[in-house]
């Protein structure tokens, strides 16, 4: 056997190797982190485990981004919670079903284009929110069983265990590279756990993972239109939440195996993913940044490591629950916070001198926002929003104009920057309407007018001409924008010979 084949991907070479050991590394990585998710959410630890089988075996077969892992996450969970305690799990179902449906007709309308729209950073702070925010949940693991903070002989066994771990993920690698060093880890730990009989935190002390094949369930609920206002917000905003954590979690891993994916292709994968989820009796979810580094850190680059991942995991569900229940909390720790120094940005702490301050402010405050709501989705719209508002102020008082009257006494007014409702005002206030001469000439040819405010503003110029009888031309003015200002047509001469044609580009991905 080649030791390279491909596998659904033609493009796509695929090292058996490491993408079983790392699917394995994932597995492992999974159960603690979907039993977590599903109490946040209020519901079972299976509810949590059938989705991140079902979720990490769809997007890995049919997604757009090989090598990404989805599963179960917190962001999903936050958002459900409530409508888990006030009606029930069949309402999740459906909720997560309709979800589904949602973010297939955004992959189908081709809106994955729109995570362009989120600025460098907004993910540089999005991406260490959440490094922050892995930290923190492994902090938990601190605690015993009745959330008190541990001490003595339980803590040093606990942080020896962790740090033996982190130095054993840190420093294998510079050893060798036949074996995930995350994996390895695992296992060591597991070893040394089970042959000196350490008394230690286990998955088992958790919650029990064993259970059987996802049952198919269609949701117990009034197929009515009172049950649809009730779960479409929810339902809405899951989808909103899956897409921008899934194509930000893209984007990423996108840098860092220099390779593109394809987000409209991953939106429908993730609607498919969820329907199945939730017709499978799992709470939903999208990609996980923290599983999507740990298999891309361990070299897996193909669909195989997410499919044996998912597999994988089902497994341990359904025959290895006893065995997987054993392995040390600690191991696992120790791998999360790893993955939590690997996932922040530490190059963004070094541009603070460099960035302007605008970026650096939408930067911290979409850190903040992600670590203290735990709201990706929300830090993300806060963080576009505020990165408009600085662009459009930027650009509003970049409207200029170049003054100069020819020897036939006609005026010109050559604009320069774009013309938009933001800098509408700056550009009436460079006109002297009243004691320019009879023939005014405004040429665009280095402006862009974009938006309705700006016609408006061209509109209500040349009326002030018109009303005290001077004329006045337009030149280098888009066909686009002659069309929209027809209510003056009357009254201006545009010149359109060299003007251009202002399109949206059109985007196949």
């Amino acid at each position: 056997m080649k030791k390279y084949l491909n596998l659904f991907d033609l493009s796509q070479k695929v090292n058996y190797k490491t993408e079983v050991l790392s699917g394995l590394t994932v597995a492992l990585a999974l159960v603690p982190e979907a039993v977590a998710f599903a109490f946040i959410a209020g519901l079972s630890p299976l509810t949590g485990l059938y989705a991140a089988f079902m979720m990490g075996l769809v997007t890995s077969v049919f997604g757009g981004r090989p090598g990404m892992i989805s599963g179960a996450t917190g962001a999903v969970a936050v958002v459900i919670v409530v409508l888990a305690k006030s009606h029930g799990v069949e309402y999740i179902f459906a909720t997560v079903i309709l979800a589904g449906l949602i973010q297939m007709a955004a992959g189908f309308l081709k809106l994955g284009k729109l995570i362009r729209l989120v600025p460098h950073p907004v993910i540089f702070g999005f991406v260490n929110g959440l490094a922050i925010i892995i930290f923190m949940s492994q902090l938990e693991q601190f605690k015993d069983l009745n959330g008190n903070w541990l001490s003595g002989s339980p803590l040093f066994i606990l942080l020896g265990l962790v740090l033996l771990t982190m130095l054993i993920i840190f420093g294998l690698p510079k050893i060798t590279k036949a074996i995930p060093a995350s994996l390895a880890a695992i296992l060591i730990v597991f070893g040394i756990v089970a042959f000196f009989g350490i008394n230690t935190k286990t998955v088992g002390d958790i919650a029990s993972i064993k259970g059987g094949f996802p049952p198919f369930h269609i949701p117990s609920v009034p197929f009515n239109l009172e049950t649809l206002v009730l779960i479409f917000p929810y339902a809405a905003i899951v989808a909103g939440v899956g897409l921008i954590e899934s194509l930000l979690t893209l984007n990423i891993v996108d840098e860092i195996t220099e390779t593109r994916g394809r987000g409209n292709k991953e939106a429908v994968a993730q609607g498919a993913a969820n329907i199945l989820s939730g017709l499978f009796s799992g709470m939903g979810g999208c990609a996980m940044i923290g599983q999507s580094l740990i298999n891309v850190s361990n070299g897996a680059r193909a669909r195989l490591s997410g499919i044996v991942a998912a597999v994988m995991l089902l497994v341990f569900v359904m025959f290895g629950s006893g065995l997987i229940e054993k392995v040390p909390m600690a191991a696992l720790t120790g791998l999360m916070i790893m993955v939590a120094i690997g996932t922040f940005e530490w190059a963004s702490l070094k541009t603070f001198k460099r960035m302007p301050k605008s970026d650096i402010f939408v930067m911290v405050m979409v850190t903040l926002v992600t670590v203290f709501l735990h709201n990706l989705a929300l830090a993300v719209i806060i963080g576009v929003i505020i990165a408009a508002l600085v662009f459009a102020w930027d650009n509003a008082k970049r409207i200029r104009a170049r003054k100069s009257v020819d020897e036939n006494g006609v005026k010109h007014y050559e604009i320069y920057g774009p013309l938009f409702f933001g800098s509408v005002t700056a550009f009436n206030e460079k006109f002297d309407v009243l004691s320019d001469p009879n023939e005014v000439i405004i040429d665009f040819a280095e402006s862009r007018i974009v938006d309705m405010s700006a016609i408006e503003a061209v509109n209500k110029i040349t009326e002030r001409y018109h009303k005290l009888g001077k004329k006045i031309h337009l030149k280098h003015l888009s066909a686009d924008c002659k069309k929209l200002l027809k209510n003056a047509e009357e009254i201006i001469e545009v010149n359109v010979i060299e003007d251009p044609t202002y399109k949206v580009l059109i985007d196949n991905i």
